[in-house]
């Protein structure tokens, strides 16, 4: 019975430990290709390109989103916003700085990936060749557009630019570790997988879709992560989305505490959801289809969010310990030990390679006090979780 048990211990450390040396894997690829990194060969875009714009009570910063964003678009390209159940002027404030807009009222159906698909419906009396879907709070860097655009048509397959959030200025030290973490999910990984030809995950903003491929799928639902849940199913029927960190879209993080937790209590819930329900089935039908793409994806799903990770890591060498101590099995602590080893190298390597920005190395330090902060938002995922989409309080763009 005792070799039982520590086989099942032990299993446990390695259900632990793989993500732990996936997400090495990943940053050290990514520090790999960086050296090297140069924007990818594009052809001119000579198609038409629309920009579809989701807004949910954005008066405060959405004329200044939209006067930068303009001067990328053509006389064939346009922008659409949709005023998503608008308590505000949002719409009255887009029209007047140039954005066609359609305005939406559903208050039982709420969501960005209704407002998505409302917008759909309209851009469908008149198809572009592409689809950029930009947040309302985004600014997206010049060039950006028409790169993004190019590499969709050429490709036939979703791109996904470089969804970039910063600490505001005056930001505490739960932000700026909130900052380096988005980083590494957003910027740091995705380039690891780059570097192999491997796919990324939709991130939200910055997402560039050839029309004839987005038109086949169903975007309108409340799910919390609806850009994770579409690369997904985007990936399943073979367009899985492509990195291309040379374009880049750039938001805030939220300025307040409320905010920032609203936030990332609705992207971790909804990330733990799918990992939950999804990555056993990706990983099923990547064996069974013999799918690099599938058994990428779904790997790169089953890394948790990197706090949850640290507490994973820290409970299991707490038990590991245990049972040495109890039982003499020394396997399972030495494999949680590893474990931690590859955490901490992952997270030491992509701080100083791609994070300094963020965070002082005496900052970087106090990161375990990010870990014990998040801790209520993985247990209301357990006791509460959240399954309505809320928006996220921020600041205007600076």
């Amino acid at each position: 019975m005792m070799p039982v048990l520590e086989a099942l211990l032990f299993a446990l450390m390695i259900g632990v430990a793989a993500p732990a040396g996936l997400l090495l894997l990943q940053v050290l690829l990514a520090w790999r290709a960086a050296r090297v990194q140069s924007p990818a060969d594009t052809l001119p875009f000579a198609g038409r390109l629309a920009v579809l714009m989701p807004a949910h009570d954005e008066s405060q910063g959405i004329a200044a989103i939209i006067a930068a964003l303009r001067p990328q678009l053509r006389a064939q390209d346009w922008l659409l916003v949709v005023a998503d159940n608008c308590s505000d002027d949002t719409a009255q404030r887009a029209r007047e700085a140039g954005a066609a807009v359609v305005e939406r009222c559903d208050a039982q159906h709420r969501g960005k990936g209704y407002a998505l698909a409302f917008g759909m419906a309209r851009l469908a009396d008149d198809p572009p060749d592409v689809v950029i879907v930009v947040d309302a709070d985004c600014l997206v860097q010049p060039g950006a557009l028409l790169r993004l655009a190019s590499q969709a048509q050429q490709r036939q397959c979703p791109i996904q630019a470089h969804y970039r959030m910063d600490a505001p200025p005056d930001a505490g030290l739960m932000s700026r570790v909130s900052a380096l973490a988005w980083r590494v999910k957003t910027y740091v990984r995705p380039l690891g997988w780059r570097a192999l030809g491997l796919p990324c995950p939709l991130m939200g903003s910055g997402m560039a879709f050839p029309w004839t491929l987005l038109v086949r799928f169903e975007l309108g639902s409340a799910h919390l992560v609806e850009d994770l849940q579409l690369g997904l199913d985007l990936t399943r029927a073979g367009a899985a989305p492509r990195f291309e960190p040379t374009c880049e879209v750039r938001s805030a993080l939220p300025a307040s505490a409320r905010g920032s937790r609203s936030q990332r209590t609705r992207w971790e819930h909804g990330h733990l959801g799918v990992l939950l329900h999804t990555a056993p089935r990706l990983l099923w039908q990547a064996a069974g289809q013999r799918s690099g793409a599938l058994l990428a994806v779904a790997a790169d799903l089953c890394v948790p969010p990197l706090a949850l990770l640290a507490l994973l890591l820290a409970a299991a060498v707490a038990g590991s310990l245990g049972a040495w101590l109890l039982l003499g099995w020394m396997a399972p602590l030495v494999l949680a030990l590893v474990a931690c080893a590859s955490f901490a190298s992952a997270v030491l390597i992509a701080w100083a390679r791609f994070g300094r920005d963020t965070l002082s190395a005496r900052e970087l330090a106090s990161a375990p006090l990010y870990v014990l902060w998040k801790i209520p938002v993985y247990l209301g995922f357990v006791l509460h979780r959240q399954r309505a989409w809320v928006r996220t309080e921020r600041e205007p763009p600076r």
